[in-house]
């Protein structure tokens, strides 16, 4: 009987949810403007207007921020856990993170974790630093 009284919030958030986004879609529909003019209908497609050749040849600057772009949201991506591991058990709190790793003999210390980290950020720091000689945040 208590799987009945879990699921119907469940049905209830599902049928809302759903309510509500064919609400939003049709109101949109009936009271949005909906004029169509020519600068309307012409495609857009990477912040430029298409006024050559659909197998033109992009410029290689777009690539580069792309990869660029990659790499920092990567580093982001390996900095959170680490900061969010990192904090230190306060108080009468039992060990987590690093220091239950430290206190399972899982690593030596926090220190070599630290280490490992400023290794990750200086290689990081050489890679911005090849990009920014290499001009691809230059824009021109």
């Amino acid at each position: 009987m208590q799987s009945i009284g879990l699921t119907i919030p469940i049905f209830l958030f599902i049928i809302i949810a759903t309510a509500q986004s064919v609400a939003m879609l049709l109101m949109g529909q009936l009271f949005g403007p909906s004029r169509n003019t020519a600068v309307k209908e012409m495609p857009y497609e990477s912040g430029m207007d298409p006024i050559h050749d659909t197998r033109r040849r992009f410029d290689i600057r777009f690539h580069l921020v792309a990869i660029a772009f990659l790499v920092f949201d990567v580093e982001v991506l390996f900095m959170y856990p680490w900061a969010v591991a990192a904090k230190r058990a306060t108080g009468d709190e039992p060990a987590r993170g690093f220091d239950l790793a430290v206190a399972q003999n899982m690593i030596a210390d926090r220190g070599v974790v630290f280490g490992v980290v400023m290794f990750f950020i200086a290689l990081f720091g050489v890679g911005f630093l090849y990009a920014l000689k290499k001009g691809i945040f230059r824009w021109r």
